[in-house]
């Protein structure tokens, strides 16, 4: 005999701006949110050192997953619009507990990321106004990374409006500098004026062949990174116009932009680079942490190499904000539905934002940024390596969850059964493989900064910030009202309601 689900009341306005943002503007915070500019100039160098000319290809392969979950986050955020995203979703599939520890690997995630975004944006602004000796200043780059995440965290609980208007300007210079200076390198590549180091594009580097698995995976987990952050647009969804439908066309409209983008930049850059191990050539060991913005002064001078530091600045700044408003959201909800304390579900009267979540997510990663640093920088660098980890933990867990979620109508259409079913479940195939493979090689002690014995650093702070979920989790059923894991505020069959503003 079938247990039945306990009934839970429906769940309606959680005191949110709701119809503030409109499919524009909710695509702006899923941009904003991944900082195209900073992940390319972070990362772009570490997925040529694993699959050399094949880097265009990764950005491709690692799109297909990230684009068939965005096809299960659409399907759910229709159905169940809340704020929660994975928290509210991995619960209603999976039951408390994995919901929990998703939406642990979604704060996870973003308290780390922010810890770093903060250091870049201080960085790159120091460069940007040529204070070198700044930016290799440790006390120089704390203070200012602390000031840009303790003003993005105000900005944030100011209200979704203000936070809107503000990442209107950073993505517009994010964009418009990126997408200009790529086209003046191919132009200049095409025309025989870029220099005895440049390469004509081949269309072979959008196709991974003669590539090793390990390699792959290790490319799979950076990429995985650099598109991280899509999702924020579903996590203000309650926030936005037709919320059961607009977020979900943004997250799907949000990718694609990216891939578009981030190919772009690549062939660019590998055009113009071209592989040689001097100069500004991609396997120059001087040139793998940032290629973007070694190429700003021979692509296009002076001004385009300043405006690429400045563009970098911009892109982790607009990230510190956008990071903060998911992750704030996600903690309402929690505390909507008695997961975490009751505290945090606090609203705002004026400016309508969860301000108590927001300040102590603002917090926990200051205070995680400073841990860090004053521990050791190596730390703070294999910090974002472990990143990827906790990005496709509770991917994995939100495309599963969609096929779990929605078993009993997958064969009702095909439209169900490949955008319910068969679409997201390859989707959280990939994101289980990516993070297995990548957890198996992180272990090992020379990979990255950093190692703990015989265990590599990265993968002591990817896996143990996920399991430090654990006893958080077990402090909150011991002290809580148990409500929640007994399944009574939130289950299958709770009923979320949003209201429509049109």
């Amino acid at each position: 005999m079938a247990i039945k689900e306990p009934d839970a009341p429906a769940v309606g306005d959680k005191g949110l701006q709701a119809g503030a943002l409109g499919l524009v503007g909710n695509i702006v915070i899923g941009l904003a949110a991944v900082a195209p500019a900073y992940s390319l100039a972070a990362t772009l160098g570490y997925v040529v050192l694993a699959v050399g000319d094949k880097a265009p290809s990764m950005f491709v392969l690692a799109f297909i997953p990230m684009l068939l979950v965005a096809f299960a986050y659409k399907e759910l955020s229709q159905d169940t619009p809340d704020c929660g995203t994975t928290f509210t979703w991995g619960t209603k599939a999976f039951g408390p507990w994995i919901g929990w520890i998703g939406g642990w690997g979604l704060a996870v995630s973003a308290i780390i990321v922010l810890a770093n975004v903060a250091e870049i944006a201080a960085i790159y602004l120091f460069k940007f106004l040529g204070l070198d000796d700044l930016a290799e200043n440790i006390l120089a780059k704390v203070l200012l990374g602390s000031f840009f995440i303790i003003a993005m965290t105000l900005i944030s609980a100011r209200g979704i409006v203000v936070s809107e208007r503000f990442q209107n300007v950073l993505i517009a210079i994010q964009f418009g500098v990126l997408v200009i200076v790529s086209i003046i390198a191919l132009v200049r590549v095409f025309s025989g004026t870029a220099g005895a180091q440049a390469i004509s594009p081949q269309l072979s580097w959008l196709w991974p062949s003669g590539l090793d698995m390990s390699s792959i995976a290790a490319a799979i987990i950076l990429c995985i990174f650099i598109y991280w952050g899509w999702d924020a647009c579903l996590a203000v969804g309650e926030e936005t116009k037709d919320p059961g439908r607009t977020p979900g066309i943004a997250a799907v409209i949000t990718t694609l932009i990216l891939v578009c983008t981030y190919v772009l930049v690549a062939y660019a850059v590998q055009s113009f680079s071209g592989f040689s191990e001097v100069g500004i050539g991609l396997n120059n060991p001087m040139n793998t942490d940032d290629v973007l913005t070694v190429l700003g002064k021979p692509v296009a001078g002076t001004i385009a190499a300043s405006l690429l530091l400045l563009t970098v600045s911009v892109s982790a700044l607009s990230s510190t904000q956008t990071t903060i408003l998911p992750t704030a959201r996600g903690t309402l909800s929690m505390a909507v539905y008695e997961a975490i304390p009751k505290r945090f579900s606090y609203v705002h009267p004026r400016y309508m934002t969860p301000a108590f979540g927001t300040i102590v997510m603002g917090l926990a990663a200051l205070f995680f940024y400073l841990l860090l640093t004053f521990l050791s920088e190596n730390a703070l660098a294999d910090s974002v390596a472990s990143l990827g980890l906790a990005v496709a933990f509770y991917y994995g867990i939100t495309a599963f969850a969609c096929v779990w979620y929605f078993r009993r109508t997958l064969f009702t259409s095909a439209r169900n059964l490949f955008f319910r079913g068969i679409f997201p479940l390859i989707g959280g195939i990939a994101m289980a493989t990516a993070f297995g493979i990548s957890a198996k090689d992180m272990i090992a002690p020379d990979y990255g900064y950093t190692a703990f014995g015989p265990i590599g650093g990265v993968f002591v702070l990817g896996v143990g910030m996920l399991v430090l979920g654990i006893p958080l989790m077990l402090a909150c059923f011991a002290f809580g009202t148990k409500r929640f894991f007994r399944g009574e505020t939130l289950n299958a069959n709770t009923e979320v309601k949003v209201p429509d503003v049109f």
